[in-house]
């Protein structure tokens, strides 16, 4: 794991004599989530975050556009595999009347820039990288988990899923949300490493830790890819 280096061998024995971080394992009905994979969130270019920052002020750079190409990969093989997908689009009025706690956290200006998630500005919309298809549903939102003020529980209550392969960004923010609030939920989370991603590597880091010793599960891509091609074998022959 990439986070495993933040952890000293005291943190390691606490970990193992708690039990923490067990893994709880696929279930049989996924559904992949691929939250705020905005424009405004990676830039419409592949370039350093230094570079990026200066158009896209809360854009995640290079590492940002690296994991949406992997989310890409993910959502081919889902597709193939006929499970739901689901995005999250966050955006806000541009006369600031709704951004609450964020816009008090952010400061005032950046509703006048078109690069950042103000609703129907070139920073809100879907990066062309991973345009949703029409069977796809996007929910907009508001708030950091995609479950706040959303339909989304009732989507995956109606579909039977039982399985969140959550992706996009930011880990320590909407992700981490996300993941919380689907545990409590008793969705089963589970996290591709390599389909999320942060500003900060630090926050990235620690976010993972955290959620794969208490709330999901941190996994490679491929063994996810693994899991979803096993499932269309069993349900197709």
């Amino acid at each position: 794991m990439k986070w495993a280096d933040i952890l000293s061998e005291g943190d390691k024995a606490i970990l193992n004599r708690g039990r923490f971080g067990t893994r709880m394992g696929f279930g049989r009905r996924p559904a992949v989530l691929c939250i705020d994979c905005q424009v405004y969130m990676i830039g419409d270019r592949d370039e350093p975050l230094v570079e990026s920052i200066k158009r896209f002020p809360a854009s995640c750079g290079h590492v940002g556009w690296q994991a949406c190409e992997q989310i890409a990969r993910l959502l081919k093989v889902a597709r193939e595999v006929g499970i739901p997908i689901f995005y999250t689009q966050v955006g806000f009025a541009p006369d600031e009347r709704d951004p609450g706690v964020l816009g008090m956290k952010m400061g005032k200006g950046l509703m006048n820039n078109p690069n950042w998630l103000i609703e129907k500005t070139p920073g809100w919309e879907i990066s062309p990288m991973l345009k949703p298809q029409p069977d796809d549903i996007v929910i907009p939102k508001k708030k950091n988990s995609a479950f706040f003020g959303t339909p989304l529980l009732s989507y995956l209550v109606d579909r039977q899923v039982d399985t969140l392969l959550i992706t996009g960004g930011s880990t320590a923010n909407c992700v981490r949300a996300t993941v919380f609030d689907a545990a409590a939920y008793n969705f089963r989370p589970i996290i591709p490493e390599e389909c999320v991603f942060d500003r900060l590597e630090i926050s990235h880091k620690v976010n993972l830790f955290d959620m794969d010793r208490q709330y999901a599960d941190v996994v490679s891509l491929e063994e996810v890819i693994s899991y979803l091609r096993k499932i269309k074998k069993i349900e197709h022959g």
